[in-house]
């Protein structure tokens, strides 16, 4: 027997555990007079003798040679002068096939009163993007299940997607619809800021029953502290790495990063960074491309990545808004005005975009979508006039046809719910709306 590889790692093992005393607790961090430890490292804090516990914290920062920490969860036990104790690793979490059709929280355990199942390994939550250039190109579409979508904002495998909207414009139905319908292996959905009612909610109206057969959540409710929720939306990326790696079609679905987003200022003002654009610190424009840019194509699989952003007063143009939009490979924008006409889902076609329909789709295809594009355009632009009666019939042959065309364009975009949409239905179904067109 081999005995080396052993003998090696006893030497390289440290054998001291390093603590270290609470100073001060001033709002959300804790500062802590040692013990050693590097940002990102876990820290164990001894509550007094009496209670037992151990809450953790995360070193996020360091000042005037003390170490500042912000805990995992509500802090009420400590005292001053309370241990703290290095663990000498940052955090990791149990995950692994097991794992699919449960609920759990941002430290990766179980919300639903169960035991995790056996057989789960550890796995860090903090990884680096893949190399650029070990990325392979995207090439095949994946099919989500949404008539809009499928045809005309085509998404590809390994793609990263924004859903822009304001509040009740049905971002979270949306999710549900492609959570159900995708043709994805498995589904990870990340819970982020919700209403601790809507988790529920979205578990047994959004998603359903088969959704949650091929799904894993991972929730962070609104309730809990900064860095809990800054965790979930790691923690829910790091799941996905591992099935990725393991060669699974993995949908991730976000919501939402503008959630993350204030996490993370909350954690930036908190350890002392200045406030810039709207109040958001600079990590927050440092955090963002990390985090998004871990998702997509691998040699072994592909993560398609939904995020929802939430956009303050339906403003598209807001820094968080305008900053991911810039990092992801498309957008779909859900639009309150459609949504008040019954449109359901509300997606503004004319101004969302998909960067990589053109490399998964035929020629046919695209063409028979931008001929619906254009129609839907032409209707739009000239909509004032045909409303008021101005617009008279053959004054233009575009206007003629788009006006012919609007009523079965309506039609065709809404979807119900539960209504299922297969790819090659919903494909010829476009083709004979633009045969319609041109009678």
């Amino acid at each position: 027997m081999n005995l080396k590889n052993y003998l090696e790692a006893i030497d390289q093992m440290d054998t001291y555990k390093r603590y270290g005393r609470i100073h001060r607790v001033v709002g959300l961090m804790i500062e802590s007079k040692g013990p050693e430890a590097s940002i990102g490292d876990v820290c164990l804090i001894h509550t007094p003798s009496h209670t037992s516990k151990t809450i953790q914290a995360e070193v996020v920062g360091f000042h005037n040679e003390n170490i500042l920490l912000m805990p995992f969860k509500e802090v009420r036990e400590i005292s001053p002068g309370s241990l703290v104790e290095a663990t000498g690793s940052p955090l990791q979490i149990k995950v692994g096939p097991g794992l699919i059709g449960s609920v759990v929280d941002a430290m990766g355990e179980s919300l639903d009163d169960h035991l995790l199942p056996k057989g789960l390994r550890s796995y860090p939550t903090e990884q680096s993007p893949p190399n650029p250039l070990s990325r392979p190109t995207i090439k095949e579409p994946l099919h989500v299940g949404v008539r809009a979508i499928d045809t005309l904002l085509t998404v590809g495998k390994g793609q990263r997607i924004g859903i822009f909207a304001g509040s009740g414009v049905g971002k979270s139905t949306l999710m549900g619809m492609i959570a159900r319908n995708s043709s994805a292996t498995i589904n990870v959905i990340a819970l982020i800021g919700e209403r601790g009612r809507e988790v529920r909610e979205f578990i047994e109206n959004d998603l359903g029953e088969e959704g949650l057969k091929k799904s894993i959540i991972v929730a962070a409710t609104s309730d809990q502290p900064a860095l809990m929720r800054m965790k979930g939306a790691y923690t829910a990326t790091a799941i996905s790495e591992y099935f990725r790696d393991l060669g699974y079609q993995v949908n991730l679905m976000m919501d939402s990063v503008t959630r993350v987003a204030m996490a993370q200022r909350e954690i930036g003002l908190a350890s002392g960074e200045p406030p810039t654009t709207k109040g958001y610190t600079p990590s927050v424009f440092a955090v963002l491309p990390k985090l998004l840019e871990r998702t997509g194509t691998s040699k072994q699989g592909t993560i398609t990545a939904f995020y929802t952003v939430l956009v303050d007063g339906d403003d598209m143009n807001e820094p968080i808004a305008d900053t991911v939009r810039g990092i992801l490979d498309g957008h779909f924008v859900l639009d309150r005005k459609l949504a008040e006409q019954n449109q359901f889902p509300a997606i503004n076609v004319l101004k969302s975009i998909s960067r990589v329909m053109n490399q998964v789709v035929d020629e046919e295809h695209k063409q028979a979508a931008d001929r619906l594009r254009s129609l839907l355009a032409t209707y739009e632009e000239n909509s004032e006039l045909i409303q008021i009666g101005a617009y008279k019939k053959g004054a233009n042959r575009e206007v003629d046809e788009a006006i012919r065309a609007y009523p079965n364009i309506i039609s065709f975009l809404k979807q119900g719910t539960h209504e299922q949409a297969p790819f090659t239905e919903a494909l010829i179904q476009l083709k004979e709306l633009n045969r319609g067109s041109d009678n």
